[in-house]
């Protein structure tokens, strides 16, 4: 029995049940003459599909601008008839052998054949696609790598980008000047753009994930952020730099906090060793003690977290956030239980996530998503996201959010979207929060607060 080799990927699955180990994947550029014989499974988009009689057919599958060449023979009828109608554009899993063919493959980059074993769909494109690749290849010049804006970048920024290359992430840039508020909220910079309401980018998140839904892969951006937010508070900026993060996920979000691990700790080590002439100057001017942390960072559940503070005394409203006092609570139990200042908190309430974040799969009351502290406070906040165009518009009425405001967003998912997830980062709070000051103005060259707008 075939059945169970082909069929798409019920949204159940796609709410990433097991963590399964990455290495199990290999990317098509990968796929050589030294892989031959070799089983191999790859995720990629349908570029094209040729049917050849009821017993075969041929898939192109591409991912991040990489071919190959998917062969269907001697598999059932059935299994044929489902890769035959696949639309382009799909993302789809496939499993199989890696073959060398006598003859040159003329259509693809890879120069090996994968002989299809199981073929699954996790996400299928509409049947009518509004542009094809090969028309905006053929219409469009090779796009030019964006320019520098030139703007000095702090050690914590460079550090960050040098890391995220190093993990094959592609640079992007996206708009400050949006059509509507990027979060769902109301606290926006609100202007008239030519005749048309306009607001300041409260985050790259949806262009970042559109870029996802593009085939980039991985992405991150280095760039200003504004919130519109009245907080007089020691952590809180109008305007500051955001460190985003976007990427594909293959089996589980948990990938994504595998990223947040090696990165900051990487940041960590570059500041340690590359900064310390700098660290001595703040340390002499404002005295702190260096940051605490492991060399694998301590992951605790949200409900593990609640029950350190609960045993300590402090209670916690079912399925509320923490505020800022229990944060840094849990941030002082943490580091007597586990020696460490930095550490992840994961599988928050739903109720409390933005309306793009993946419902947990056992739980809908909780969801696949993580926050991240330093010294007891959050700077980062992330998780898998939304990829189904009709799971989304429910998500975002239940949060109260009109889908007609953000329907270009929403629509980007209907052309096959690839499992994913990602992070946000406020680099003035890193700082911050590594040095051990008390302010992040001190952190800011031109600090923007509800006061403050000059110079």
């Amino acid at each position: 029995m075939l059945h169970g080799n082909y069929g798409n990927i019920a949204i159940e699955e796609l709410q990433l049940k097991t963590p399964v180990d990455p290495a199990g994947w290999t990317h098509v550029e990968n796929l050589d003459k030294s892989l031959e014989a070799k089983q191999v499974l790859i995720r990629g988009r349908v570029q094209a599909i040729r049917p050849v009689g009821k017993k075969m057919a041929f898939l192109v599958v591409r991912e991040n601008g990489f071919m190959v060449q998917a062969q269907q023979y001697l598999v059932s009828v059935q299994m044929v008839k489902y890769a035959a109608a696949l639309s382009r554009e799909s993302v789809i899993d496939v499993e199989g052998v890696v073959s060398v063919p006598s003859e040159q493959i003329k259509a693809t980059t890879q120069q090996v054949e994968v002989q299809v074993r199981k073929l699954y769909c996790v996400s299928r494109a509409l049947p009518t696609l509004r542009i094809n690749l090969e028309d905006a290849a053929r219409s469009e010049a090779e796009i030019e790598k964006a320019l520098q804006a030139g703007e000095q970048l702090s050690q914590v920024g460079n550090a960050f980008r040098q890391f995220l290359l190093s993990e094959g992430f592609v640079e992007i840039h996206t708009p400050r000047l949006i059509a509507r508020s990027s979060e769902g909220g109301a606290a926006v910079f609100r202007l008239d753009y030519k005749g048309h309401p306009a607001c300041l980018a409260q985050s790259p998140q949806l262009h970042k994930q559109m870029a996802i839904c593009a085939d980039f892969g991985r992405v991150f951006e280095i760039g200003p952020v504004f919130r519109a937010e009245d907080s007089f508070t020691h952590r809180h900026l109008c305007e500051f730099t955001g460190l985003d993060v976007e990427m594909e996920i293959k089996k589980h979000y948990y990938e994504v906090m595998d990223i947040v691990d090696r990165l900051f700790v990487s940041i960590f080590d570059s500041l340690n060793q590359n900064c310390k002439k700098d660290l001595e100057n703040v340390a002499r001017q404002y005295p702190f003690e260096p940051l605490k942390y492991l060399r694998q960072t301590l992951r605790l559940t949200y409900e593990e977290g609640v029950q350190m503070l609960k045993d300590a005394g402090t209670e916690i409203e079912p399925f509320g956030d923490l505020n800022t006092e229990a944060e840094r609570k849990l941030g002082q139990l943490v580091l007597e239980k586990y020696g460490t200042k930095f550490y992840i908190l994961y599988q928050y309430p739903l109720a409390v996530r933005p309306f793009y974040t993946m419902p947990c799969y056992d739980n809908p009351q909780y969801s696949n998503s993580f926050d991240v502290f330093i010294r007891g406070e959050e700077i980062i906040s992330g998780a898998q996201r939304v990829q189904n165009a009709e799971m989304l518009e429910k998500r975002s009425e239940s949060c109260g959010i009109d889908v007609k405001t953000i329907s270009t967003y929403i629509d980007s998912f209907r052309y096959g979207a690839p499992t994913h997830g990602g992070f946000g980062v406020v680099l003035e709070r890193v700082v911050m929060l590594f040095c051990g000051l008390n302010n992040i103005r001190k952190t800011s060259l031109y600090p923007r607060d509800p006061q403050r707008i000059a110079p």
